[in-house]
């Protein structure tokens, strides 16, 4: 599996890290989900360069122009809720893509553990297409190894891109350890190295779920 992190070249995408990770503007919702937004076309844009494309004729008012086109339109695959802000930005870019939803969420136990919970997809076939697997955070890595086994239920793709904006360490050593395919890369905006006893990144940003749609009672 191929790692990619875009925070290690400087770029917009910086400028928009820093405010979704900013407490005071954290505060306004939508500039949180319009942050999301814009991070999913910026992640859009890096994996469309390691897609295929073909050649094709174009009719202009003056002639034809031979124009490369993708071969292919992938399937983008998100995990509710918190991912859908994210998949919209992916989806403005790929516009003619199918879609892929996965539900999937933390059940805590009496001890103030949890685990995760797969409840429901909804995804057209996925055999020899490449998917693109959205989630904001990457803390233990659980919920998106989760949705990417949930992805073969739907056929084998050819190519499956993982993204996440922020990761913990720890969720890179799980991922790297339990997802060893070589048709898989993992897409990152940042890695920090901290993790809190109930799994949220440190520093991090806090919850994306509730930040961009409100706070949520926790499934029990």
């Amino acid at each position: 599996m191929e790692i990619k992190i875009l925070g290690n070249n400087h770029s917009i995408l910086d400028q928009y890290l820093a405010e979704i990770r900013d407490i005071s503007i954290q505060t306004d919702p939508l500039r949180f989900r319009e942050n999301l937004y814009r991070i999913g076309e910026v992640f859009a844009y890096e994996i469309s360069k390691e897609l295929n494309f073909v050649v094709r004729d174009v009719q202009t008012p003056l002639g034809i122009a031979k124009v490369p086109v993708l071969a292919q339109q992938p399937v983008l695959a998100t995990i509710l809720r918190a991912g859908l802000a994210m998949h919209n930005g992916l989806l403005k870019i790929f516009d003619r893509a199918e879609n892929c939803f996965i539900s999937a969420y933390r059940k805590y136990t009496e001890g103030g553990g949890f685990k995760i919970e797969f409840e429901y997809m909804a995804s057209p076939s996925l055999d020899d297409k490449v998917v693109i697997l959205s989630d904001p955070m990457l803390a233990s890595g659980r919920s998106m190894e989760i949705g990417y086994r949930a992805l073969f239920s739907k056929g084998k793709p050819s190519h499956v891109h993982l993204v996440s904006i922020i990761s913990s360490q720890q969720g890179v050593d799980y991922i790297s350890k339990n997802i060893k395919d070589d048709n898989v890369t993992l897409w990152l905006g940042a890695v920090d190295e901290g993790m809190t006893s109930h799994s949220y990144i440190v520093p991090g940003l806090g919850d994306a779920g509730d930040l961009a749609y409100g706070e949520k009672i926790d499934s029990k």
